[in-house]
């Protein structure tokens, strides 16, 4: 160990003072699922973390709740949540109208993935993800059991991405593809075929352009006779369903779509700040303080609450001379982040209340109202909880590491579906029967 790295490791030690405190393995033992609605996935962290930026750029110090005991979750009624270590009832029980289970695969043995709810009691399904077979979709019946097959995805060859954004409305469901024909440029496919089943049809293909810089498209929603859709990098575009040229969502030319008809802008550390209902033409800024890196819906937001400090250090050796980072001098100071809570309020600022020490920041917040968070029960087991914003109850989702010590992140959406699998049954939760 080299004089700075003992000095950045007291700097460290000194900074992370009373943050949560993770048993040997923990962040490697928390994995995502199959993204719903897409392909790629992303990676989730479920526990305090120290990174050391390399190249000289600084420290970054991460724990939520630094000093003493966690705060408590509080719901709207003031009541406090559980503490960290007590092990909540289980879903079943503290929402019982919500919880469907059922097997984990088709009658005839498929390995399936849930993508959304097509009404209360049908559950849209795809199959052939990942394992180089023809992909499905099916609805799958909750109260009977019963898959029906709804169509084959067209094959993608010449495609680097499986079917992606799957959606829903007005008796069609639409989804997209990237694809890239000899001596074409690559497009994204838009799909569509009718709920009741049918030979899927091309409705459009739309230019990517230089991918690496403005992104695929995504935040696909079916609204009347129309597809709609936004790029990675911002701009909000729509297509009938019939056919056609995209054309641009006036007004939403860097926008994202939120919940149609309602589009937003990443700006910052505030993502979806400022919204824009593209068919009214009304305009809402939540409320946002000094220090908060937040994530709004069309109601709420939910972030956390940041410190950061500036800590100097001696980048000398015990000889005097400097020391150096590849090619130029390693810094004079590095910066600590401490994360002082998660909370989450109406976009007005009113009705503000803590969320659990451990919530999922990289999740997105079903019906902006439950949030997953991980946390350690007795015996420092790891387990998944629901916790529920408006009325302050928290379930257990029954989720627990495998042999290998890895867990699985439950799918995650912004809607009122959230699925996982539990050995050989699939947890499938419609949020939207708890009031």
């Amino acid at each position: 160990m080299t004089d700075l790295e003992e000095k950045l490791s007291r700097v460290l030690s000194g900074a992370a003072h009373g943050a949560p405190q993770a048993p040997d393995g923990l962040l490697a033992t928390v994995k995502t699922r199959h993204r719903r609605r897409r392909a790629r996935s992303t990676a989730v962290t479920a526990a305090a973390a120290v990174v050391l930026v390399a190249g000289g750029v600084g420290v970054v110090v991460n724990g939520l709740g630094v000093a003493g005991e966690p705060h408590p979750a509080v719901s709207a009624t003031g009541e406090a949540g559980p503490p960290v270590r007590k092990v909540p009832p289980p879903v079943w029980k503290v929402w019982p109208q919500a919880v469907h289970k059922i097997p984990a695969r088709l009658p005839d043995g498929r390995a399936y993935y849930p993508q959304l709810l097509l009404d209360d009691r049908t559950l849209l399904v795809m199959t052939g993800v990942g394992d180089g077979k023809r992909q499905y979709l099916w609805s799958y019946d909750l109260g009977t059991g019963r898959p029906r097959r709804i169509a084959e995805i067209p094959p993608t060859k010449g495609s680097a991405i499986f079917a992606d954004g799957v959606a829903a409305g007005g008796g069609h469901i639409v989804w997209w593809a990237s694809y890239k024909e000899k001596g074409g440029p690559r497009v994204a496919r838009i799909w569509t075929v009718p709920v009741a089943g049918g030979r899927p049809r091309r409705v459009t293909d739309v230019p990517l352009g230089n991918v690496m810089k403005e992104g695929h498209i995504r935040e696909l929603a079916v609204t009347g006779s129309d597809v709609v859709f936004a790029y990675e990098k911002g701009g909000v575009y729509r297509v009938p369903l019939s056919g056609g040229s995209p054309r641009p969502v006036q007004g939403a030319e860097r926008h994202h779509i939120l919940s149609w008809p309602w589009v937003g802008v990443h700006r910052g550390k505030a993502i979806f700040r400022e919204v824009l209902n593209v068919e009214t033409g009304e305009r809402n800024e939540a409320a946002v303080k000094a220090g908060e890196e937040v994530r709004c819906g069309v109601e709420r937001c939910w972030g956390i609450d940041v410190r950061y400090k500036t800590v100097k250090v001696d980048n000398r050796d015990s000889s005097g001379k400097k020391i150096t980072c590849g090619d130029r001098p390693c810094p004079k100071t590095v910066r600590s982040r401490t994360v002082l809570r998660g909370f989450v309020r109406d976009r007005d600022g009113s009705h503000e209340r803590d969320l659990p020490k451990d919530f999922q920041e990289s999740s997105e917040a079903g019906l902006e109202r439950f949030f997953q968070t991980s946390l350690l029960g007795p015996g420092d087991q790891l387990f998944v909880a629901l916790y529920d914003a408006v009325t302050g109850r928290t379930a257990d989702l029954g989720m627990r590491p495998d042999a290998t010590g890895g867990m699985a992140m439950p799918d995650s959406g912004s809607d009122r579906l959230l699925a996982y699998k539990v050995g050989n049954e699939m947890y499938v939760l419609d949020l939207a029967t708890i009031k």
